[in-house]
């Protein structure tokens, strides 16, 4: 039975359950996906800025997720690693920096919605308006829709944070691999009542608000393709909004799942992976979907292999 203390400072990660024969392959697993996630998003954010031909508000708005990949695994993964090496019970963190980790973490989930929520008004405006693409999407209003993205995400994250350490702590064993807020919360022996409801209210607005933004813009692009005859048009909106497309269903597919598994103790250890592959999963293949559609990018890479 777990001891009570009261407001401990030292909180102990449960982590994830691997034995001595799997515990090398796992840890390498993590560290060279960790490698890949910020050599191919570091270089893919330094190639935008250093080919001016794809200094277009689409690569601009588009460097908003690999920041955001290399954000949240930072945070997540090397303290991972470290643990993968540890005994469980020496998997030991400070409360403060379970807050931050489990800051970090929202905001990487919240972000990865909104940042792909102003990307569909980009693909939006370019194919259901593009004659007026280059008044309405200037560099003003990139600014705008990036502050937008990242501004609601801290306070839709701040407010959940603000709730839970507001709570008194009786517990100090973080039942997931990483902390988060449902883990700490959790932590409390006071009313979560309050914790339950804006939890439940902030999931529904945010997959309410992203769901209801792709179903708009992608039902709009759809019938400006269906009844237009520029097959230029109709093959360019293909390419980048299937990108699009696979880059939200497959981040929006691994949320939904931890969400899911949340229901079902008897799963913790799938919703454990789970948590861990929502960072991986779409900050390995994020940089490598758009790198790959994109022809501008291509061209790029020609040219430096060319110079080479």
């Amino acid at each position: 039975m777990e001891n009570l203390t009261l407001n401990s400072f030292t909180l102990q990660l449960e982590g994830i359950k691997v034995t001595e024969v799997s515990m090398y392959p796992v840890f390498f697993f993590f560290f060279f996906s960790y490698l890949f996630i910020m050599v191919v998003n570091v270089g893919i954010v330094v190639l935008v800025f250093l080919d001016k031909n794809l200094h277009q508000p689409m690569y601009l708005l588009f460097c908003n997720l690999p920041f955001n990949d290399v954000l949240g695994n930072s945070i997540m993964v090397p303290r991972l690693l470290v643990d993968v090496l540890l005994p469980p019970s020496k998997r030991l963190i400070s409360y403060y920096e379970c807050v931050v980790q489990a800051f970090t973490t929202h905001m990487f989930g919240t972000t990865s919605h909104t940042v792909l929520m102003i990307m569909a008004f980009d693909r939006y405006v370019a194919i259901c308006n593009p004659l007026r693409y280059a008044a309405i999407m200037t560099n003003r209003m990139v600014l705008k829709l990036t502050a937008s993205a990242w501004g609601v995400a801290f306070v839709l994250v701040g407010v959940l944070l603000g709730l839970t350490v507001r709570l008194n702590r009786c517990r100090t064993l973080i039942t997931n691999p990483f902390c988060d807020n449902a883990s700490l919360f959790k932590l409390s022996c006071d009313s979560v009542f309050i914790n339950n409801v804006y939890g439940l209210t902030f999931t529904v607005v945010l997959f309410s608000a992203s769901i209801g933004t792709m179903v708009l813009t992608y039902t709009r692009i759809t019938v400006v393709c269906l009844t237009s005859r520029n097959k230029s048009l109709n093959s360019k909106a293909l390419k980048t909004c299937s990108t699009h497309l696979f880059v939200y269903l497959v981040m929006f597919f691994c949320g939904t799942l931890i969400i899911v598994l949340h229901r079902f103790p008897q799963y913790s250890d799938y919703r454990k992976m789970s948590a861990i592959l929502f960072h991986i999963i779409p900050g390995s293949l994020n940089p490598i979907i758009y790198g790959v559609q994109s022809k501008e990018v291509r061209k790029f890479l020609s040219r430096s292999q060319l110079n080479s």
